[in-house]
């Protein structure tokens, strides 16, 4: 499986990201990649920025003439693409989704965000409500894709119960950067470093705890006050990275994913052959502090 995301900047117009999308998916098309990885939200600026009421009129259906050009554009070209976008399922019921094309010209599967934020400059409750179809594995022509987005890529409680329901590939469409109103200075770069470190590692861990690939697609460019910190990338059933990007290239980062290595690498460490589901009660509590 060759797969490559796509790492892109939201600070522009729709007609400007539409273009540069295609541009990066026929360039995908041309190294013959077969799962394609899009940013969250990537049609939109990230408008979670701030609560505006008129950031509701963004929200569309899987039938909005963008979705199904991609989609079209995915049965030409035989690529599986992961669209992330602002789905409108009913007035006044909206979610922060993603779906999967078939490679053929229509769609594989479709995932709804579990876990939805709220903190400053990630206004996510204000616009979404949680997903309602839980985590799956979506079969696609080239393997079986997990979709999780952004926010559930802190939660290993995801990545386990996507991967037990049978997925080769752990994808994550991302909007994530840092906040430049939270310190100044050494003290913000020490932050910084910090934050992406912390990022990377979690994602990494979910590849290594369940023998996956993870491919992870975050956006570039200042957005507002938030400083999107891209490092898009992809790592191996053991954690080892493939390819990755640095915080402003905009482009595709691409790598192969033999999807023997899973086996193997469960053969050497067997952690969902060790797992004590007799003893893990507790995981349906909240903490209790002591």
């Amino acid at each position: 499986m060759l797969v490559s995301c796509i790492q892109l900047p939201g600070n522009c117009s729709e007609s400007q990201r539409y273009e540069v999308l295609i541009q990066y998916l026929q360039e995908a098309a041309q190294a013959k990649s077969q799962v394609i990885v899009l940013p969250e939200l990537f049609l939109n600026p990230y408008f979670c920025i701030v609560e505006d009421q008129a950031c509701f009129d963004l929200a569309i259906t899987a039938e909005h003439p963008l979705i199904k050009q991609i989609i079209e554009w995915s049965g030409k070209s035989g690529a599986v693409v992961v669209v992330p976008y602002y789905e409108k399922r009913a007035s006044g019921i909206y979610h922060n989704s993603a779906l999967v094309t078939d490679g053929y010209g229509g769609i594989a599967g479709h995932y709804r965000k579990m876990h939805i934020p709220d903190d400053p400059g990630f206004y996510e409750k204000y616009y979404f409500i949680p997903g309602d179809q839980g985590f799956k594995s979506i079969s696609t022509r080239y393997g079986n894709i997990g979709v999780l987005i952004c926010w559930d890529q802190w939660f290993p409680e995801a990545a386990r119960l996507t991967a037990l329901a049978g997925c080769d590939l752990l994808v994550y469409p991302t909007a994530i950067g840092w906040d430049s109103t939270e310190a100044s200075g050494p003290e913000l770069e020490s932050l910084k470093a910090q934050h992406l470190d912390a990022w990377i590692t979690i994602q990494r861990s979910h590849a290594i705890a369940n023998n996956v690939y993870v491919a992870s697609c975050n956006r570039i460019g200042t957005e507002g006050h938030l400083e999107f910190w891209g490092n898009s990338f992809i790592c191996a059933p053991g954690g080892k990275v493939l390819a990755s990007a640095h915080e402003t290239y905009q482009g595709l980062v691409s790598a192969h994913c033999p999807l023997n290595e899973i086996s193997k690498q469960r053969h050497v460490w067997p952690f969902l052959r060790d797992r004590r589901i007799d003893a893990y009660q507790g995981l349906l509590e909240y903490h209790k502090n002591p």
